[in-house]
């Protein structure tokens, strides 16, 4: 059985590992099949290829699209994207523009708070200028002991309602669904489980997402708890969704499941993968 993970992260988005070194962390953790999905990006996908070559990993290309739907942050993954493709790099160019000045807001809002020095905090660990993001306020913020780790960064000062919280208004979905088919990818709702909707409006999401050509949504993911692995297993077999398999890696120790930790699909689903192969 392929041991495939199709979302992570490197330093060309809010990873920490440069592309290469991400793609032999998943090797070295037993990873067969393996895709680098940056936020909004795909400049690592070369460097990501050639490692996987060189470790003789099967490699696909990819990327993590930030939209807006129903006034909330929700995540597109593409999966086999022609990375060169004019309207991708330039609809991704179009939704990383106006990262900085929410990272100046953010840092305001938190120096507003008493927290001094953060968008230069965050400035430390960012790897692509371009790609500011709330995870690397949330590593400073650890480094200099406000939070014990991530999760409690976010959860009391970069989420809606909290002190650093600033909204940004990303892509729309029939933009990244769009996008991603017209490079020739396929489109993936990632971690479903990770949104704050009634099951109503995720039903809504679901429904347009495949009337506008989308095809799978992930099923384990490093998002999801063990009883969601079942839910969404569920959701995509009533749906007629192909199931995706992510751990949505971002640095050792730092993501709640690493590569190697991550559970095979629930066999009842088709994994998106199925006929790549």
């Amino acid at each position: 059985m392929l041991k495939v993970d199709l979302h992570c992260h490197s330093n060309v988005s809010d990873g920490v590992l440069t592309p290469a070194v991400v793609a032999r962390t998943a090797h070295k953790a037993g990873v067969d099949v393996w895709a680098l999905t940056d936020h909004d990006e795909v400049g690592g996908i070369p460097a990501a290829r050639a490692a996987a070559a060189d470790l003789g990993m099967q490699f696909v290309s990819g990327v993590e699209i930030s939209i807006t739907w129903a006034k909330e942050t929700v995540h597109i993954v593409g999966l086999r994207i022609d990375e060169s493709n004019a309207a991708l790099v330039d609809g991704l160019a179009c939704t990383r523009s106006g990262r900085d000045n929410r990272g100046r807001e953010i840092a305001h809002q938190l120096a507003l708070a008493g927290i001094h020095g953060a968008y230069e905090g965050a400035l430390k660990f960012v790897g692509n200028p371009d790609l500011m993001s709330r995870t690397h306020f949330a590593r400073y913020l650890v480094e200099i002991g406000v939070c014990a780790n991530i999760p409690d960064v976010f959860k009391k000062y970069l989420s809606e309602g909290k002190p650093g919280y600033v909204p940004h208004c990303w892509a729309s979905l029939s933009d990244a669904v769009g996008w991603i088919r017209g490079a020739g990818g396929v489109a993936v709702i990632a971690h479903p489980g990770r949104y704050r909707f009634s099951d109503t409006a995720e039903g809504v999401l679901f429904d347009e997402f495949k009337q506008l050509g989308g095809l799978a949504i992930e099923v384990v993911t490093g998002s999801h708890t063990p009883d969601q692995y079942d839910e969404y297993a569920q959701l995509a077999r009533r749906y007629g969704f192909l199931a995706s398999r992510g751990s949505d890696f971002h640095a050792p120790g730092e993501s709640r499941v690493d590569f190697a930790a991550l559970p095979p699909l629930p066999a009842s689903v088709t994994p998106v993968w199925h006929d790549w192969y």
